[in-house]
């Protein structure tokens, strides 16, 4: 490392230590005595350990709940990660009227709120029966912006020398797709699943106001249980129950981000520089 570095690798460690104080904080919480959790000073290590959060937080069916949520994330990943590597192909390969046009609609598709459609699909998912069922959770969450944006990306600077050879033999446009583009599109196809997991593993919104089933809850919406704040009521004895939840809910997206980084950040790059 040049010496010109440090004062960069100075403030990037101060700006990663701002980051990860309030995780750092959370994880300290959930292992405290509610009358320790909120106090004049900051105690980043509990004086006193305690798994009464834990407990409690397990004596509610967060395992189900969590089944429910990796059911929903890992399906609706796996689908969209899928359409989003045959939308990003098409869009950089295939050379069609309204390409450039199709792509500026979905990037635009970004600045409409959530909020806008949620109520017109709850409505419609009524009608035809399948509130509370996972097809809810699953269909709304299965085309992503982001995955076909990291893919086009990706492909626009994919050999064309492959793809002339490959056409060559004979190979059409599903066969090109599955056979050579997809299976070397594995950084960028790591990097989407990561995103895209994380949005529907932590997806709040959807779920709170589709699943109507106690069974049927995921978790993100199951931990709302905790929250500490009630009405105009605060639980003091809550902060730490609530920190508990929160940790619990954390845990599979970091554990996938800590092991995949490598690819992720690989994959994030790549997106970023191609044109």
């Amino acid at each position: 490392m040049r010496l010109g570095d440090v004062p960069i690798w100075i403030v990037g460690m101060g700006v990663a230590l701002m980051w990860a104080s309030p995780f750092l904080w959370m994880v300290s919480a959930s292992f405290k005595f509610p009358a320790d959790v909120l106090t004049q000073t900051i105690e980043w290590i509990p004086r006193r350990v305690t798994l009464d959060n834990y407990i409690k937080v397990f004596e509610y069916p967060i395992i189900r709940w969590t089944i429910n949520s990796f059911v929903q994330a890992v399906t609706s990943t796996a689908i969209c990660v899928l359409f989003g590597a045959m939308a990003g192909f098409a869009l950089a390969q295939f050379r069609f009227p309204g390409r450039a046009t199709i792509f500026m609609i979905f990037l635009a598709s970004l600045m409409i709120p959530v909020e806008v459609s949620v109520i017109p699909m709850l409505l419609a998912f009524i009608k035809i029966g399948w509130a509370s069922t996972y097809q809810a959770l699953i269909l709304p969450t299965i085309a992503n912006v982001f995955s076909i944006y990291i893919f086009r990306q990706f492909f626009l600077t994919f050999p064309r020398e492959l793809v002339e050879a490959a056409r060559l033999d004979g190979a059409g446009a599903f066969r090109l797709f599955w056979l050579i583009a997809l299976p070397l599109a594995r950084a960028p196809m790591i990097a989407a699943a990561v995103i895209i997991f994380t949005l529907n593993w932590n997806n709040f919104l959807w779920p709170l106001l589709v699943i109507f089933d106690e069974n049927m809850k995921t978790l993100p919406v199951g931990i709302a249980v905790f929250a500490p704040v009630v009405g105009s009521h605060t639980q003091l004895e809550g902060y730490s129950v609530a920190m508990a939840g929160v940790t619990v809910l954390s845990i599979p997206s970091l554990t996938l981000f800590f092991f995949l980084q490598k690819y992720f950040i690989q994959g994030i790059s790549q997106g970023g520089i191609n044109q």
